[in-house]
């Protein structure tokens, strides 16, 4: 995952400040020399590295915080605080005209940047907030950019508009302006060529596009696992066409975290949102405090919450909280919970946003995430081995059932046998805490519904 190698060594240097009951300006040095070399092996840009370690210093020497009771977790607070200064200090939203008014982004960047998914990504988003979006398929270059905005643009419930290759963008873009005007749509998100490095001749039509047309914003995706050519890249688009701000690509990935880190600083321009799986729904608002506590190790709760109101529905809050005091949860509404974990990406995410369990912390190691989702892609198939009689009555499941429900599954009885307990357990102890669903006297959090072979 994104950051991984950078939270670790962070951790280090912050574990061996917390051991220490008082800390020597000598110690707070030494502790920013071994932050320094973790950014720059991060791909940081040195210039934002340099600066960043002498405020963070100059800050940390202080005499209120080596006189603290705690100057560890005062220094720990400095470089958090320095860090979300760093990548923007407050989230930046693009702003959208009202309803009634067009919007017009462009979307620009190299080729293989993930480009074409993130514009359809972001009409996505825009839809699920009443607006709506058209996407214009403007890669006259690439036959296959144009269908995969198509077929993209049909996924997440949108129009796609394009009139293949043989028009310049300026041309498709008036068209498609006029296309939005008759039939009420109010997001007109363009999906331009891009090249495998940056030249004259891109520029150039960028740039007539957005003259001729007046585009609203001008939004730069870049790949975040090329590291220090990303903040390049933004650079050079920043100077030629003045974008409104970055989108990174692929924070899922084996990213080192330069770009994140280092866009802001160079260029002046806010991260807007960042990819986080190759899903249409993955992609999040960039939030530089809840990026800079994760990067840190400190969890990322507000996100999670996010995640989970996303799914929440209030009707089905109701009819679950009545089934859970009525001991009526049955096998439908358990694969509905696994359903709701998996739109929220799944334990190993829901795991590093938790504070104590970041990717940074050493405890982490003690949990197989990967392991607890194949888990959970057991049950799953236990589940759907039964009928639905079976699903809806847990209590029809004699021994015979239980075989047959083994060999469609192809698991052991054995297995089948233990996911059933756990799960009538489970039911029980929702029971008995269901006063944390309305307004009772329950005081314990509910347990996720996985015993300890089928998830922790």
């Amino acid at each position: 995952m994104a950051f991984d190698s950078l939270s670790e060594k962070l951790q280090k240097v912050f574990d061996k400040l917390r051991g220490k009951g008082r800390l020597s300006e000598s110690d707070v040095k030494e502790a920013m020399r071994e932050v320094k070399m973790a950014l720059l092996e991060a791909d940081v840009s040195f210039k934002v590295v340099k600066n960043f370690i002498s405020s963070t210093t100059e800050r940390a020497v202080g005499t209120d915080v080596l006189n603290s009771l705690t100057p560890g977790q005062m220094v720990i607070k400095i470089v958090n605080d320095e860090m979300k200064k760093l990548m923007g200090d407050e989230i930046t939203r693009i702003e959208l005209k009202p309803s009634n008014e067009i919007t017009t982004i462009m979307m620009c960047g190299l080729q293989g940047a993930g480009k074409t998914t993130m514009a359809a990504k972001l009409a996505g988003k825009f839809k699920s907030q009443g607006r709506k979006p058209l996407l214009v398929a403007c890669d006259i270059y690439r036959p296959a950019a144009i269908e995969q905005l198509q077929i993209n643009a049909g996924k997440v419930g949108v129009d796609c508009f394009s009139m293949g290759t043989n028009h310049p963008p300026v041309d498709i873009v008036k068209a498609a302006l006029k296309h939005a005007e008759q039939n009420g749509e109010n997001v007109v998100i363009i999906d331009t060529a891009g090249r495998l490095h940056i030249d004259e001749e891109m520029m150039n039509e960028l740039a007539v596009v957005k003259e001729t047309l007046k585009i609203d914003h001008t939004i730069l995706t870049v790949d975040s696992m090329t590291g220090q050519d990303a903040v390049n890249v933004a650079e050079a688009f920043n100077e030629k066409l003045t974008v409104t701000g970055v989108i990174l690509t692929k924070l899922d990935g084996d990213t080192r975290g330069g770009a994140a880190l280092s866009i802001k600083a160079v260029t002046g321009r806010p991260i807007l949102y960042v990819g986080t799986g190759e899903k249409l729904t993955d992609v999040e608002e960039f939030y530089p405090d809840r990026m800079a506590s994760r990067i840190l190790g400190m969890g990322d709760i507000l996100t999670l919450i996010d995640k989970a109101q996303a799914q929440f529905d209030e009707d089905k809050a109701k009819e679950l909280e009545k089934k859970i005091r009525k001991q009526e949860f049955d096998f439908n509404d358990y694969l509905d919970q696994i359903s709701n974990m998996k739109k929220m990406g799944g334990l190993g995410k829901i795991m590093e946003m938790l504070p104590g369990m970041g990717i940074g912390n050493m405890n982490l190691k003690n949990v197989d995430a990967d392991a607890a989702e194949d888990n959970l892609k057991t049950v799953e198939t236990i589940i759907n081995s039964m009928t639905k009689a079976e699903r809806a009555n847990p209590d029809l499941l004699n021994p015979s059932r239980k075989n047959r429900i083994s060999r469609g599954s192809g698991v052991d009885i054995a297995d089948v046998n233990r996911m059933i307990k756990q799960f009538l357990e489970t039911r029980k102890m929702m029971k008995q805490f269901s006063g944390m669903m309305g307004g009772g006297k329950g005081k314990k959090g509910l347990r996720l519904p996985f015993g300890k072979k089928f998830g922790f």
